[in-house]
C-alpha cells in the first residue's frame, strides 16, 4: 500500500534562531520512497544536512525573525505487514553482546536505570529471558500507564511515568526501555509515523509516534508498549537512546510554536495527492 506522510510546523521567532530538525524518513526506508519527503520552508531559508552519531538524517537552518513554516509531504510504499513477532528470540549473555549495542544498556536522560533496577528485577526476574521477558515488560507498562494526551509533558522521565502512571507514547517507550536495560537487554528509542491503518475507530489526533527496539538473538526487534499489538504502516524517522536524541525540532533561542500538524494516510495507487 501507499502511505502519504508529512507534517507542517509553524514557529514565530523574535530573533534569528538556529534550529536542528529530525523529520526525514529513515534511510532504511529509502528504497520505499515513492516521493521524497523534502523539507520546504516559508519564507525560503537555507537548509544544510548531516548524519548524527546514530545515523539519523538531520537538517539545520537559521529561522528568520518572525513566522516560519516548515513543511514536507512524502509517499512511502509499505508492504502492509504487521510488526514481526519472534517469540523464540533469545537473550544474549551480556559478555556476548556486540560492542555497538552496549550504549543501549546504559541509563540516559529519560531512562533512569539506577532508579528502576529494583522494580525491574522484582517484576521480571522470574520471567523467561528473551522475547517472553520483553513482552512481559510491555504488558506491564501497557497496563501500568494510562494514556492521556492532556497529561503530556516533555520533561517526564521513565521514573516519573512509573510513579505518575500517566503519559503518552513516549512515556510508555521510555519506561519499557529503562526496564529492559535493567534486565541487561539493549533497548533503543524510535520515533516516526504510525497511522491508524488496520485499527477500528474512533481515531485520535495524528502525531509523531514513539516505540522501541530491543536486541535479541543477533538482531533488533520492534516492540510498542503503548499499543501492545503488532501494527501495520510503521515508518521510522530516527533512533537513539531516548527522546533527547531524536527530538523532532531542537531550537536555540526563544520561539513560539504556533501550529503543529502531522499526517499519515493510506492512499490509492493511482492517486498522487498534493498537500
Amino acid at each position: 500500500m501507499l502511505i502519504q506522510v508529512g507534517y507542517e510546523l509553524a514557529f514565530n521567532c523574535p530573533q534569528e534562531t538556529p534550529m536542528i530538525l529530525m523529520v526525514n524518513v529513515h534511510y532504511s526506508r529509502s528504497s520505499d520512497m515513492v516521493r521524497p519527503d523534502l523539507l520546504t520552508t516559508d519564507p525560503p531559508t537555507r537548509v544544510t544536512s548531516y548524519r548524527d552519531g546514530f545515523g539519523n538524517w538531520c537538517s539545520r537552518l537559521v529561522a528568520p525573525i518572525g513566522r516560519i513554516r516548515l513543511k514536507s509531504t512524502g509517499i512511502v510504499r509499505d508492504w502492509a505487514q504487521p510488526d514481526v513477532a519472534s517469540p523464540f528470540a533469545r537473550q544474549r549473555a551480556l559478555q556476548d553482546l556486540p560492542e555497538e549495542t552496549l550504549v543501549f544498556l546504559l541509563g540516559s536522560r529519560y531512562c533512569e536505570t539506577d532508579l528502576l533496577s529494583d522494580v525491574a528485577w522484582s517484576q521480571f526476574g522470574q520471567t523467561t529471558p528473551g522475547w517472553p521477558r520483553v513482552q512481559a515488560v510491555c504488558d506491564f507498562v501497557h497496563n501500568h500507564i494510562s494514556f492521556n494526551y492532556q497529561n503530556a509533558r516533555s520533561t517526564r522521565s521513565a521514573w516519573e511515568a512509573f510513579n505518575e502512571r500517566t503519559g503518552v507514547c513516549r512515556d510508555y517507550a521510555h519506561l519499557a526501555i529503562a526496564l529492559c536495560r535493567c534486565m541487561n537487554i539493549p533497548a533503543r528509542y524510535c520515533t516516526g509515523y504510525l497511522g491508524d491503518m488496520g485499527t477500528p475507530p474512533p481515531y485520535g489526533v495524528m502525531d509523531f509516534a514513539a516505540w522501541f527496539e530491543v536486541y535479541l538473538d543477533g538482531g533488533w526487534h520492534t516492540f510498542d508498549a503503548r499499543n501492545n499489538v503488532p501494527r501495520i504502516g510503521r515508518i521510522l524517522i530516527a533512533r537513539g537512546r531516548d527522546a533527547a536524541d531524536v527530538a523532532i525540532t531542537t531550537t536555540f533561542g526563544p520561539n513560539t510554536l504556533e501550529s503543529f500538524q502531522v499526517w499519515t494516510d493510506e492512499i490509492a495507487e493511482s492517486v498522487t495527492p498534493l498537500r
